[in-house]
């Protein structure tokens, strides 16, 4: 029984611009920044390696308004080797791709179909008694869609496997905004046999009367893109049926690793926290590369040590990292406190100040109004989107304020607690 076997990504976002890495680490940010392109050039590598029919691209390729001409090289460059292999390759464009100038300008090579903004269908010619595969596919326009595009699709082809490719939000998805929705339920009785989604950069499979994916970004750029990131390797027999493979692909993955502090009474106690945290997260890594973001928390007397001295603590995290080798430190969060004091007639000035900041001045009306003041002029030089991811609405506000008011206090008491003879270093 003959199979039309093809790989399927989305969202691979060439060149996608690192600027908060690069701020941080500029070895780190030149790491993601050009792992989009290894990770197309395994896309690719994985297509020739298993010989398949076609790879399909299910939108944004490319990452907006890039001008630059040496992406487009790269990728007709790649798009070149498939055509010496006899793979065809069917792309449509995403909202990220419609803001793109390369998308105008570059010249595709002969094996490439790229779907124009008015639907149409590419029936496949095949073998003498395989049936027929009928490849549909709709680019976004412009970079905008809120209304849902399967309307536009052209009906199945009678006889033929039919296979979709399509940008979408889908169902919805929080950190994505909303582009050509439409519903799973829709595109599970729409008579196609396959849809190859992209937008939404987590990986999601649906199967019933036809198969839904959404193969996720295939290399992340931040920690909220975190865990190991595939393609998909799809096989579509004679008699409808389909089996899918996922591929990992990604060169970096990112994780948030979690460190418990607890108890931890010297730097070389904490060092060794760090290392086997990292060790493990390194263990569990299926990628070349692992980013990760430490969660230092827990109750310990260090607590104000590790707040004020977060340079020696990246140090150390960073000399962990590189003995194991390919990890790498993103980003460091700390929410450690020092363990409670029962008694009230304790003798560290420092302890009372905590407990009298803690307990007159953070909680009194009038440091609230001043607080809210103050945040609320802070909040009002950023921009809207920036506003509502931090406050939505009056609770999340009075969450914001209360957070800022218990780190700024700990930040305070960890200065003054610079010479404590209690803090071991």
């Amino acid at each position: 029984m003959g199979a039309y076997r093809f790989v399927h990504s989305a969202d691979v976002h060439l060149d996608s611009p690192l600027c908060s890495l690069a701020l941080r680490d500029p070895r780190l940010a030149e790491l993601v920044g050009n792992a989009s392109r290894q990770v197309f050039s395994r896309i690719v590598d994985l297509c020739l390696d298993e010989q398949v029919n076609a790879l399909l691209l299910a939108g944004d390729l490319y990452d907006g308004e890039q001008t630059s001409m040496k992406t487009a090289r790269f990728l007709a460059e790649q798009l070149r080797r498939l055509d010496a292999a006899g793979i065809k390759v069917f792309i449509i464009r995403g909202n990220h791709d419609a803001l793109s100038k390369i998308t105008k300008e570059l010249v595709l090579p002969e094996n490439v179909h790229l779907f124009g903004g008015r639907a149409d269908a590419v029936e496949i010619p095949r073998n003498r008694g395989e049936r027929p595969i009928a490849i549909h596919g709709l680019s976004f326009a412009r970079p905008q869609a809120p209304e849902s595009l399967l309307a536009k699709y052209r009906p199945p082809v009678a006889g033929a496997i039919n296979i979709g490719l399509m940008h979408t939000s889908l169902d919805g998805s929080p950190p994505h905004d909303v582009y050509a929705p439409c519903s799973t339920a829709e595109l599970l009785g729409s008579g196609f046999r396959y849809w190859a989604l992209g937008h939404v950069h987590k990986r999601s499979t649906t199967e019933g009367p036809c198969t839904v994916v959404m193969p996720g970004i295939p290399q992340g750029r931040d920690v909220g893109e975190q865990g190991p990131k595939s393609v998909t390797l799809a096989s579509v027999l004679d008699d409808g049926s389909v089996t899918l493979d996922e591929r990992i692909v990604g060169l970096a993955q990112f994780e948030r690793v979690a460190v418990d502090a607890s108890g931890a009474t010297s730097w070389s106690d904490l060092a060794a926290r760090l290392d086997k945290a990292l060790g493990d997260a390194a263990g569990r890594s299926v990628s070349d590369h692992l980013v990760a973001r430490l969660a230092v928390s827990g109750a310990t007397s260090m607590a104000w040590s590790i707040r004020r001295d977060a340079d020696l603590l990246r140090t150390e995290a960073e000399a962990r990292a590189e003995a194991i080798g390919n990890v790498w430190i993103e980003k460091i969060d700390t929410d450690c406190r020092r363990p409670i004091v029962d008694s009230a007639e304790s003798a560290d000035p420092v302890e009372t100040l905590r407990r009298t900041m803690s307990d007159e001045i953070v909680g009194s009306e009038a440091f609230r109004a001043e607080a809210d003041g103050i945040v609320n002029d802070l909040l009002a030089q950023l921009p809207p989107e920036c506003r509502r991811s931090l406050a939505p609405d009056d609770t999340g506000l009075d969450l914001l304020v209360g957070r800022l008011a218990s780190e700024g206090s700990e930040e305070v008491l960890a200065r003054l607690a610079a010479g404590s003879s209690q803090e071991v270093r």
